[in-house]
């Protein structure tokens, strides 16, 4: 599917692949990275194909349909990673996808298709690599993205009881990665949390603090932490599946140890 959509690309139109499920796109590694990902700095023709890639976890999918590959996309030049969290975004990214000449990764995840509905659609958004501040805040800065939008933002409406103005940043894509905003995020808040469902080893997170703590150590009032899915298999099981991905109270503690640093 994969190989059929770039000899149609390269022959001028604008394909678009649905893998059904993110993990199934291991199969075509070689297409997707090797050959779309090259293509254009080894002949000058560009390769415009958007590979649709239903991401994360839900109850009960277990290891085989509920990974997040982003990460892995990112990592590989010549390839644009779209990570949207709303429905609004979703939408015009796709749109936006489909217009690129470079080989697009969308990872939709599918707490989209059950959790998130919208009754008026925009005609255009914020270009892909512009992140988006979801709310305002002066004491700690969550930099996430996709389905953990929506942990970090009921995170930030309950720790305002307790006092603290949380500052949540939604990325919309890790690649390319809005590094402007997050740095003047943290130069407001002195702190940041970045969240993430994928595995934590070599993530968008860990590239993230990277980046801050580069050009942006004096900023920091304390050490930035990250919070990724645990580094195991996905489980099965809907209560281990739980604990096993980041969710609001997990990313509560972790902001409020941050908070006292």
């Amino acid at each position: 599917m994969v190989g059929t959509a770039i000899g149609a690309a390269i022959n001028g139109m604008r394909p678009i692949v649905e893998m059904q499920f993110a993990d199934f796109s291991s199969t075509a590694l070689n297409q997707i990275l090797n050959n779309a990902g090259t293509h254009y700095w080894r002949t000058n023709v560009s390769v415009p194909i958007t590979v649709r890639l239903p991401s994360g976890g839900t109850k009960g999918s277990g290891p085989f349909h509920s990974q997040s590959m982003e990460s892995i996309y990112a990592h590989y030049p010549g390839l644009i990673v779209m990570t949207p969290a709303t429905v609004e975004d979703a939408y015009t990214m796709l749109i936006e996808a489909v217009g690129i000449d470079d080989p697009v990764v969308y990872c939709e995840h599918k707490y989209l298709y059950y959790h998130l509905k919208a009754d008026n659609l925009p005609t255009e958004g914020l270009p892909t690599g512009r992140a988006r501040i979801a709310r305002e805040g002066r004491d700690l800065t969550i930099v996430t993205y996709s389905a953990m939008l929506h942990e970090a933002l009921a995170v930030a409406e309950q720790l305002v009881n307790e006092g603290f103005e949380i500052e949540v940043v939604d990325l919309r894509s890790v690649k390319p990665l809005d590094t402007n905003t997050v740095l003047a995020s943290v130069a407001r808040t002195g702190r940041l949390l970045c969240v993430g469902e994928s595995f934590p080893w070599g993530g968008a997170t860990a590239e993230i603090i990277a980046r801050v703590t580069a050009e942006g150590f004096h900023l920091l009032d304390a050490a930035p932490q990250r919070l990724n899915a645990k580094d195991t298999p996905i489980p099965y099981h809907p209560n281990l599946w739980s604990a096993h991905r980041p969710n609001a109270k997990e990313i509560a503690r972790k902001a409020r140890a941050l908070l006292r640093e």
